[in-house]
């Protein structure tokens, strides 16, 4: 299996995130992957899928992944039967933090407990 195939699950990811500026390329059996991911959360899903084929330090692979927008964590846009305290959960693998994320949003939520499909929400560096 070439190392091109067996990261595959990689620059598949990529695409579905519309990583900018991708490129990648294969030398001396190392799969050379660089990109723009717009947040953070991105860059960590896919360094998540790296890790997942590859182990903690892969030896055949080298990734310079930049995130384009810093200043936040991630934006998440709404869905129907979401609240904040499963966004949150989400993101940050704790329920309770969906505080930072209603006082990151407070110029457009009024409630915590009232969130509305289709809202695109700041969720903040911690």
């Amino acid at each position: 299996m070439s190392v091109k195939a067996k990261y595959q699950p990689v620059l598949d990811l990529g695409e579905e995130l519309a990583i900018k500026d991708g490129n990648v390329t294969e030398e001396n059996g190392v799969l050379k992957i660089k990109g723009t991911a717009a947040t953070q959360f991105e860059k960590n899903l896919l360094w998540d899928k790296i890790k997942e084929i590859g182990g903690e330090a892969p030896s055949d692979l080298k990734a310079n992944i930049t995130v384009a927008d810093q200043s936040v964590f991630h934006r998440h846009t709404v869905k129907s039967g979401e609240s904040l305290s499963k966004i949150a959960k989400k993101y940050y693998g704790d329920p309770m933090k969906y505080k930072q994320i209603f006082e990151a949003n407070k110029g457009i939520l009024k409630n915590p407990d009232i969130i509305h499909p289709d809202q695109v929400l700041v969720i903040p560096n911690l």
